[in-house]
């Protein structure tokens, strides 16, 4: 009789659970969007969400606690290179549920108890560059949504009956400095574009741990990539002033003996990244600053313990550039740097007619 009641009650509450469950489709689609720009769910409820990337680049789909996507978005951010490793999903409590990085044409399906408690949850996708304009609002209530077009939960673009094409290079508010990870001309797939500020950028590229170009004018221009080319080239909105072609320009022991790097991520100070990579085993943080008028650029360099060798910073004398050092000596382009240095602040301005001595 007891194994009878127990079974009942078993039927009873699977079949009023089975009852309560919903299945989302929800697709990453061209123009960094989602088809769907909310959706509503009761309290309690079971989600299983099935999650398309239709796109032809690698999106994510991260629910969030209310109000927090942002702040995810920004974690995610200063998580530098370690984000790629957890499918760019911080361990943090303002994280809900979230899917890995899904490559074109490909599907996950994850499920979970939507809170018991009535509000909005964002989603976004947290790949970098992604998370300011790709998101949409999963609405848990028993009550009826707000109108489309008065929604401020969801991207303004999507604040009709269809997804629309993003049109502007920049969807969302600009605070600088900005930071891109995206494909740029002239630099291996590990790029970081940054904007110091309106005027002026520079690209730093991760793989080989040191500073491609800098150019002044404007930002990058993405709408290609944002389009669906997965593969296509940032357009570089300005004038570039600044190429490196020495290979890499700072080395350990001798001068002309190219280094062993290795990158290790960066931070973020006032929203300006601190670039941490090693050279020859040394440990060095990189931080990349406009002069004055953006005339050029002050590049920063601490080491992690005072060296035990002799640093070299070589130069291309044709490059255009007046150089400065806060410590060591010129001699035909390249910088000596004295053993036991701890830092060195290192200024590149671009050359004028007046200037006609390259180092200083």
């Amino acid at each position: 009789m007891r194994s009878v009641l127990i079974f009942l009650m078993f039927c009873i509450a699977t079949s009023t659970f089975a009852q309560s469950d919903t299945t989302i489709t929800l697709q990453a689609i061209t123009g960094l969007q989602y088809d769907l720009a909310r959706f509503a769910v009761k309290p309690s409820q079971k989600v299983t969400i099935v999650f398309k990337n239709v796109d032809d680049m690698a999106h994510n789909l991260v629910f969030t606690q209310p109000g927090k996507r942002l702040s995810v978005v920004e974690t995610v951010i200063k998580m530098g290179d370690k984000a790629q490793a957890t499918n760019y999903v911080p361990a943090s409590t303002e994280v809900l549920a979230a899917s890995k990085i899904l490559i074109p044409n490909s599907t996950e399906t994850f499920s979970f108890v939507a809170p018991p408690q009535e509000g909005v949850y964002p989603y976004v996708c947290t790949y970098p560059g992604h998370g300011y304009v790709m998101y949409g609002a999963m609405y848990v209530t028993t009550k009826a949504l707000p109108p489309l077009s008065k929604d401020a939960n969801i991207p303004p673009t999507r604040q009709i009956d269809a997804p629309v094409e993003i049109v502007s290079p920049h969807p969302f508010p600009l605070e600088y400095p900005l930071i891109y990870r995206t494909f740029m001309p002239d630099c291996g797939p590990a790029a970081i574009a940054v904007a110091i500020n309106p005027n002026h950028s520079y690209c730093f590229d991760a793989g080989k741990c040191y500073l491609r170009y800098a150019w002044t004018g404007g930002f990058v221009d993405n709408t290609a990539h944002w389009k669906g080319n997965g593969n296509a080239l940032a357009a570089i909105k300005g004038m570039i002033y600044f190429k490196d072609k020495v290979t890499y320009p700072l080395r350990i022991g001798k001068a002309d003996k190219l280094p062993e790097v290795h990158f290790k991520g960066y931070s973020l100070q006032k929203r300006l990244p601190v670039f941490s990579y090693t050279i020859d085993g040394v440990a060095v943080k990189e931080t990349l600053k406009s002069l004055t008028d953006d005339s050029g650029l002050s590049r920063t360099f601490s080491f992690g313990k005072p060296t035990q060798q002799t640093l070299y910073f070589v130069t291309q004398t044709d490059d255009g550039i007046v150089y400065k050092s806060s410590t060591g000596k010129w001699t035909n382009g390249v910088l000596m740097i004295p053993k036991g240095t701890t830092q060195l602040t290192l200024t590149m301005k671009r050359q004028t007619a007046t200037h006609s001595v390259h180092h200083h």
